[in-house]
């Protein structure tokens, strides 16, 4: 099929993205520097509020390789240079700068929505055409891969695109996966989340007042707090649905009386008021059934979404992205490119090890690992640099046995344990 027959309203480009967040500007920023025409669409008016505010080391690289690493240093966000999990009275820190791979040390803690808005300002200054509130109402995609787009304006106008390429960058709106029926059931055990943002005004001085935590209830009930660089505080707790909803009243009542649970932050945000009306997500995990398919690609949380605790979102956002990106330049100039292999294959092998650290951690084994004393330095730096995003690095037995790893080391801990009581 062709789309030989041109409107008025049709637009041409040669890809087409939608979603103006950190993957869709990842994607742009690339795609542009090569002279490829490009058109981002983008459902919402920036700036808008999203999750995801914890970021990892990985992601450095992607914003630096594609020249919008400056204009997010110059906002002065919150520095991320480790992470840290509590459990009764035990501190599991982990410092970026002591992990198995070599990398960056550390990344930032941000208000999703300046943050977003820093990056999509900034493309636009280079040239990227963005169309903000435009929805992407309908996709057909040709034979040949090229691809008619339906969007509708703010307005109620609808016109089209026409391209050779369509990358879905839209999240959770997950556009593609729905218009192409590309959903399936996620493998991620089913939790649900409540949360918000507060003015943090009990926040301590120094390290304790800027340091992200989570703190572990139980093996499937956990607090976040993720201080942010202007004062304010995201909190948020995920758990089984049941949790969630254990409590009564409005979301932000729900969530205050849930605060209770943590004997470490109750009385930092006791009653504190919410800065808009918390938020519940129930069994978010996503999967699809594929990565790519002739003519488009999917990034970040439009193809996969495991969960939030370990922050992978913005970075499997910026490394499929990018990814993507660059196959797709390849593929624009004639070259042969084995889709499956270079991006699908690829993507897979770093889903697969979070996922594996996901599953784990809802086991128990990996809190096991977490929490035992006294640490093993040697598995603390190679589970330190998965956590800071490093999960293609298969010099890390962590990630090149992800799926055996992690269980061999909690049982032989367990078994320490029997024969010693």
């Amino acid at each position: 099929m062709n789309f030989t027959t041109m409107t008025m309203s049709d637009i041409n480009v040669d890809v087409l993205i939608i979603g103006a967040g950190p993957s869709g500007c990842v994607a742009a920023a690339y795609l542009h520097s090569q002279g490829i025409r490009v058109k981002v669409l983008e459902k919402s008016k920036f700036p808008r509020f999203v999750i995801g505010e914890s970021l990892l080391p990985r992601c450095m690289d992607h914003f630096e390789e594609v020249g919008l690493l400056d204009c997010l240093k110059a906002q002065g966000f919150e520095v991320k240079s480790g992470a840290r999990f509590l459990r009764d009275d035990i501190v599991c820190n982990f410092d970026f700068s002591k992990k198995h791979t070599d990398g960056w040390n550390w990344t930032w803690q941000v208000p999703r929505a300046d943050f977003d808005n820093t990056l999509v300002q900034e493309i636009i200054k280079k040239g990227v055409d963005v169309a903000f509130e435009h929805e992407v109402t309908d996709v057909v995609i040709a034979d040949d891969g090229t691809s008619k787009t339906s969007v509708k304006t703010k307005d109620g106008d609808t016109y089209f695109v026409n391209a050779n390429f369509i990358i879905d960058s839209s999240g959770y709106g997950r556009v593609l996966p729905r218009l192409l029926g590309l959903d399936k059931p996620s493998q991620i055990p089913e939790h649900s989340s409540i949360f918000g943002h507060v003015k943090d005004v009990r926040r301590p001085e120094g390290e304790e007042g800027t340091i992200i935590t989570f703190d572990v209830l139980d093996k499937d009930t956990w607090l976040w707090v993720i201080p942010f660089s202007n004062g304010n505080t995201s909190i948020g707790f995920v758990g089984k649905h049941e949790f969630i909803e254990s409590e009564s009243g409005t979301t932000a009542q729900r969530l205050n009386a849930l605060l209770k649970h943590s004997k470490y932050y109750r009385d930092r945000f006791q009653d504190l008021d919410y800065l808009f009306e918390p938020i519940t997500i129930k069994n978010y995990s996503k999967a699809v059934t594929k990565f790519y398919g002739k003519g488009f690609a999917l990034t970040g949380n439009s193809a996969e979404f495991l969960d939030p605790v370990f922050s992978s979102g913005v970075t499997f956002a910026t490394e499929s992205a990018l990814r993507a990106s660059k196959l797709i330049a390849k593929e624009l100039k004639g070259e042969t490119v084995d889709w499956k292999e270079a991006y699908e294959g690829y993507i897979k092998k770093g889903v697969d090890v979070f996922a594996t650290y996901v599953k784990e951690w809802y086991t128990g084994n990996l809190q096991t690992l977490f929490f035992h004393r006294p640490e093993n330095p040697d598995v603390k730096r190679q589970i330190c640099a998965v956590l800071a995003g490093y999960v293609w690095d298969e010099t890390n037995p962590f990630v090149k046995k992800h799926n055996r790893a992690v269980k061999t080391m909690a049982h032989l801990i367990n078994m320490e344990k029997e024969k010693s009581e």
